[in-house]
């Protein structure tokens, strides 16, 4: 599972680590407590160009008769199989920026969240998919999943699932419009080294996806 995440970079900072142009009109500022439902920043690649765009989070199968079917996460293991989730995997594959996710850990004293993220500090890509689902109206919503995988030996502390979190040399791979054969993705759906993650505590707010400030990635004492 992965129900909440952060993004702080500026976007253009953004466009400078992907390489990327906007699609549209592109507004941006940093975030502290990332979830389901709400609009994200996405990449993907027209074939020729990587370009960020906003995504509603949670993926509504084009087949859907409503919108009430909202997927936030794909568990790798599945991608081939379930019927939301299997063209997308072929052909609508995205990028998810972040540069941490937090998970809630199980103590004596009940449920504490953790920020976990790369020990650099530095931004990363989850892997996601996207949709097109048309309403009976017309409207276009145009949602995606983050695909998530087996905890690594540090999330595993935490929580049982991780998000995938792709290399930088797998970014294009992930991207890449010509790569249809799911054999050749599997690979790359694998957890992050722990070695290069850390994860610390932060205050209990985060909890509510009302509350997107600062203080959300602060660190408390152990």
């Amino acid at each position: 599972m992965c129900g909440r995440y952060t993004l702080t970079v500026t976007l253009d900072e953004l466009m400078v680590h992907f390489y990327s142009s906007l699609s549209g009109l592109v507004r941006h500022q940093p975030r502290f407590n990332i979830s389901p439902s709400q609009t994200v920043l996405a990449v993907i690649n027209d074939g020729v160009h990587n370009r960020i765009g906003p995504l509603k989070w949670g993926l509504i199968p084009s087949w859907s008769k409503d919108d009430k079917t909202a997927l936030a996460n794909a568990r790798a293991e599945t991608l081939k199989d379930k019927p939301a989730f299997k063209v997308p995997f072929a052909r609508k594959r995205c990028l998810i920026p972040a540069d941490s996710f937090f998970e809630w850990k199980k103590t004596e004293a009940g449920k504490q969240p953790m920020r976990i993220m790369l020990k650099s500090g530095k931004l990363f890509s989850m892997a996601g998919l996207y949709e097109t689902w048309i309403a009976p109206d017309g409207q276009k919503i145009n949602s995606c999943t983050i695909i998530t995988t087996t905890a690594n030996s540090l999330v595993a502390g935490i929580h049982h699932r991780m998000p995938v979190i792709l290399s930088p040399q797998d970014e294009a791979v992930w991207l890449n419009r010509n790569i249809h054969d799911p054999e050749a993705l599997m690979p790359l759906l694998k957890p992050f080294p722990a070695e290069e993650m850390k994860a610390y505590p932060v205050p209990s707010l985060v909890g509510n996806a009302k509350n997107d400030v600062p203080e959300c990635i602060q660190q408390l004492a152990p």
